[in-house]
């Protein structure tokens, strides 16, 4: 039986990022436990990354990039170049570093351009009864999302949720926890844009 188109990509984009991981780590003779401590993340988790046991959603992959000491970017490619003043960066359709997880899809924008103040990306959401959390998502920073296709539930701590339709946006403190998920019974459209801040380390579970 041949695997679903889906599932094939979710294979490859995990294993793309556990052997990048693994590379840019021994080329700085880093240790896992090294990297886990830089990066406020739990020793567990990077390895399972680096097996390619776990896929990382956005505040993982930022502090794994922390904890490398590099740019979010070069997780996702191999040359990349910092951004400079007067800089300008064209992304034609189809350009993307591509990541995907259980529940969301990635699509990084600019994944070449590293030392960017924000970190644009598009992604596909699943419908809520068919996705699985074991947290919110937290970062440091702002962020921004417009939905581009569907309508979207926005799940944020302490708050009632946020349903968005098509051409609607929501802009909020990213350390607030949050979730996203299609409100219909099929895939959403969204692009999000982060700000990128220094991540404090968060404590081993």
């Amino acid at each position: 039986m041949t695997a679903p188109a889906e599932d094939l990509n979710d294979t490859i984009s995990r294993a793309r990022m556990a052997t990048r991981l693994r590379r840019l780590r021994e080329e700085r003779g880093l240790t896992i436990q090294a990297v886990a401590e830089r990066g406020g993340i739990a020793i567990s988790t990077v390895s399972k990354i680096e097996r390619n046991l776990m896929a990382p959603t956005y505040d993982r992959f930022t502090r794994l990039a922390r904890g490398l000491g590099v740019d979010v970017t070069e997780l996702f490619v191999d040359e990349s170049a910092r951004f400079e003043p007067g800089g300008v960066a064209v992304a034609r359709k189809g350009d993307f570093g591509y990541h995907e997880t259980e529940n969301y899809t990635y699509e990084m924008l600019f994944p070449q351009v590293r030392g960017k103040s924000m970190v644009p990306m598009m992604g596909t959401l699943k419908p809520l009864q068919q996705m699985k959390f074991d947290r919110m998502v937290t970062h440091p920073g702002e962020e921004f999302l417009l939905v581009l296709e569907g309508r979207v539930q926005v799940q944020l701590e302490d708050r009632e949720d946020v349903v968005l339709n098509t051409g609607e946006s929501l802009y909020f403190d990213s350390t607030r926890g949050h979730l996203y998920a299609s409100a219909l019974n099929e895939p959403a459209r969204i692009l999000v844009v982060c700000t990128q801040f220094d991540l404090p380390a968060d404590p081993q579970p």
